[in-house]
C-alpha cells in the first residue's frame, strides 16, 4: 500500500523562524509561495535582476531578491525553475550558499536523477512535487482545499529532513489532499513516461493521427476537429472524476461498444513495445542525455519541429474554431 501524508502528520512549526526562498516566479513558483505567504511562512523570491516576474511578485507583497542574495538568506530553497537552466542556476547561485542545517528542495527529480545536480552532503534535499499546474495548486488553496502531491527524500543529513518537506507539502495546501511517498527515481521517470507515453506525445499523436485520417478520406476538417480534439476534453473530465467506469457509464452504449471493439486495434502489442523502449530509455538516462545534449547545442532539432508542429492544419483549423467560442477563453501561441 502506498504511504499517504496528510495535515495531521505535518507540523508547520517546523518552518518556523525559518526562511524560505522559492526560486522562480512560474506557474509553480507563485503558487509555492503565495500559498506558503498565507500559511504564516516566511517566504522570499529569488529571481534575476530583469525578471519581468519581479514586479508580479512584490505586486502579489512577495520579498523578491536575487537568486544569490534569496539562497543566502534562506534556510530552505526550493528550486521551481525549468529544468533545463536549473544545473547552471545552482552551479553559479545556489551552491556558494549552501550550508550544514539547509534544505535544499525540488519540484521534480530531474536534475537529481541525471546527476546534473550533486549537492553537497551536509544539506538534506527533498522533494514536493504538486499533482497539478500551479495555478489550480493556488486556486484550489484558497478555495480552502488542497491538490494531492508527491513527497521524496533524497538526502536526510539532518535526520529530519522527512517532517520538514511533510511541513513545506501542508504549508502549500498539499497535505489537505494528501502527500504521497515516494523517491526521486520514481517521480522522475514516471513523470517523464507519462508525458511521453500518454499526456503529451501519445495523446498529440492520437488526436492528429485520427484528425489526418478523417480529413484524408474527405471529411470537413471543422467536423474532424470537433471529433478529435474538441470533444476529447468531454471523455477526459469523465476520466477526472470517475475513471475509465465512470466514461463508460456516461457516454452511450454505441460508443462504449467502440471503445472495446476498436481500442485494442489502435493501442496493439506494437504500441506496448514501444511504451516499453520509452521506458527503458527513460530509466537508462538515454533520454535524458539526448535532451540535455540538445540543449547544450541550442535546441536546432527542438525549435524546427515546434515551429513545424505549430503550423499543421489542425492547429490552423482549430485557432478559427475557437475564435467562434468565446467561452472557452480561447488562447493563441504565437
Amino acid at each position: 500500500m502506498a504511504t499517504l501524508f496528510y495535515e495531521k502528520d505535518a507540523d508547520l512549526s517546523r518552518l518556523s523562524g525559518r526562511k524560505v526562498a522559492v526560486i522562480g516566479y512560474g506557474s509553480q513558483g507563485h503558487a509555492h509561495a503565495l500559498n506558503m505567504k498565507d500559511s504564516g511562512v516566511d517566504v522570499i523570491v529569488g529571481l534575476y535582476p530583469d525578471s519581468p516576474s519581479w514586479s508580479k511578485a512584490e505586486t502579489a507583497g512577495l520579498t523578491v531578491r536575487s537568486v544569490d542574495e534569496a539562497a543566502a538568506e534562506a534556510d530552505v530553497i526550493m528550486v521551481v525553475i525549468p529544468d533545463t537552466i536549473q544545473a547552471r542556476v545552482y552551479k553559479a547561485s545556489i551552491e556558494p550558499h549552501l550550508a550544514p542545517g539547509k534544505t535544499l528542495m525540488f519540484a521534480h527529480g530531474f536534475n537529481i536523477r541525471y546527476g546534473q545536480i550533486t549537492p553537497p552532503p551536509f544539506v538534506d534535499v527533498s522533494m514536493i512535487a504538486p499533482k497539478a499546474p500551479g495555478h489550480r495548486v493556488r486556486e484550489v488553496f484558497k478555495d480552502g482545499q488542497g491538490t494531492p502531491g508527491l513527497v521524496a527524500v533524497h538526502q536526510d543529513a539532518s535526520g529530519h529532513a522527512w517532517q520538514d518537506a511533510i511541513a513545506y507539502g501542508a504549508a502549500i495546501g498539499c497535505a489537505r489532499a494528501g502527500l504521497l511517498k515516494t523517491t526521486f527515481t520514481e517521480e522522475t521517470e514516471t513523470d517523464l513516461f507519462g508525458e511521453q507515453a500518454v499526456l503529451c506525445g501519445g495523446v498529440s499523436e492520437l488526436v492528429k493521427a485520427a484528425f489526418y485520417t478523417l480529413v484524408n478520406a474527405g471529411y470537413q476538417p471543422e467536423v474532424a476537429y470537433f471529433e478529435c480534439m474538441h470533444e476529447l476534453k468531454l471523455i477526459v473530465d469523465l476520466f477526472y472524476r470517475g475513471g475509465l467506469s465512470y466514461m463508460r457509464y456516461s457516454v452511450s452504449d454505441t460508443a462504449e461498444h467502440g471503445d472495446y471493439h476498436s481500442g485494442p486495434k489502435v493501442v496493439t502489442d506494437e504500441t506496448r513495445q514501444a511504451m516499453k523502449g520509452i521506458l527503458a530509455d527513460i530509466q537508462s538516462g538515454a533520454y535524458a542525455e539526448e535532451w540535455i545534449e540538445e540543449n547544450a547545442k541550442g535546441r536546432p532539432w527542438f525549435d524546427a519541429v515546434r515551429a513545424q508542429e505549430r503550423d499543421q492544419q489542425i492547429e490552423q483549423v482549430g485557432r478559427q474554431l475557437r475564435a467562434m467560442m468565446p467561452w472557452l477563453e480561447p488562447v493563441v501561441v504565437e
